[in-house]
């Protein structure tokens, strides 16, 4: 074992504090690596709050993590030390369902072991990335392109994915028409990626506050959905819709935006159970949908794609100690767009 300092939760909803916690030692296909960043994402201050259900404590939190390889285990292949690499939300799978077989793993029929409040195969708590050091097995470890700044990295092992994905499997691209509800650490990613593929990009934001940053980012256009006249005049005319927000929407509302056969895709995880009238899938052959992340291997092609188009997070590089500043800032929606802890000062 290897003592590491880190920040925990010590209990539902109590502050971040510096503590020490043991990392396993280095196992044949496993690779320790040194935290040099890692972002802070909503899902974050969900789980520290048990706002998504009960949770192991003390709680180390943190699965957008960009480091460098400091050690490898005898078996390892794909990596070597001094190794730029990244660790995203989940660092295990069963390996052996169909879902892990087709690359899906965050799909695992058994349950994808989260990278922390989560239990390893041997029953230990799970630890992330607002810490020194990780260890973690090279299946679930990615490369980190040079043309990646460390530190715009992170936030791309959630938030980069998990726009991503969902854009990549709903074809967004030259010739679609895909709006972003919320510009926030998921939305802003997804605008940048959903250009980049070539689609036409529509932000659909509370009010007009970050219009500049939204155009700037890429977006075509950019509705306040304050306004009525928005739905009026963007009824029936979107393909894709991408919904980066957690909390409860009106989903007939934003269902009234698609043309027929198009989907509102689900990347935010509201606290709370939604209700839905089914006229409103039904009426156009619509689709209400969810996706999680990415597989290892879609998280691979992701990284390569953002370093190809020079596509990094929008940060705000902040000490360890001003983490539960940081997470009052995310609340106040008071972030453009991503914390990224500097994991040298922890």
């Amino acid at each position: 074992m290897t003592t590491v300092a880190a920040y925990a939760v010590p209990a539902a909803k109590a502050p971040l504090e510096r503590t020490t916690i043991e990392r396993r030692e280095v196992g044949e296909f496993d690779v320790l690596i040194d935290i040099k960043f890692a972002g802070i994402c909503h899902s974050d201050i969900h789980q520290a709050s048990e706002g998504w259900g009960e949770a192991i404590f003390p709680m180390v939190p943190g699965h957008e993590i960009a480091g460098i390889v400091s050690e490898v285990g005898s078996g390892v292949t794909k990596f070597k030390v001094g190794d730029r690499v990244g660790v995203g939300c989940m660092v295990d799978s069963c390996r052996e369902c169909e879902n892990c077989k087709a690359g899906e793993e965050q799909y695992c029929l058994k349950g994808m072991v989260g990278t922390y409040n989560a239990l390893d195969k041997n029953g230990e708590p799970t630890y992330g990335g607002y810490s020194e050091k990780i260890v973690v097995d090279e299946s679930f470890t990615v490369r980190i392109p040079d043309g990646l700044s460390l530190d715009v990295a992170a936030p791309l092992l959630c938030a980069g994915i998990t726009t991503y994905s969902p854009l990549r499997h709903w074809n967004a691209g030259p010739g679609k028409k895909v709006a972003v509800i919320g510009l926030g650490g998921l939305g802003h990613m997804a605008v940048k990626l959903a250009r980049a593929m070539g689609a036409e990009v529509t932000v659909l934001s509370q009010s007009l506050r970050k219009k500049d940053d939204g155009l700037k980012l890429g977006a075509d256009h950019y509705y306040a959905t304050s306004d009525p006249k928005t739905f009026e005049e963007l009824q029936g005319s979107l393909d894709l819709i991408i919904s980066t927000v957690s909390a409860p929407l009106d989903f007939g509302a934003f269902l009234s935006l698609l043309k027929t056969g198009g989907a509102l895709v689900n990347v935010g995880a509201p606290e709370e159970p939604i209700s839905l009238n089914l006229f409103s899938v039904i009426g156009g052959r619509k689709t209400l949908a969810g996706s999680m992340i990415g597989g290892i291997r879609e998280t691979q092609e992701m990284l390569d794609f953002c370093a190809e188009h020079g596509i990094g997070s929008e940060i705000e590089l902040i000490s360890a100690s001003e983490i539960n500043d940081a997470y009052e800032r995310v609340l106040n929606s008071d972030v453009r767009y991503r914390f990224v802890i500097d994991t040298a000062t922890i």
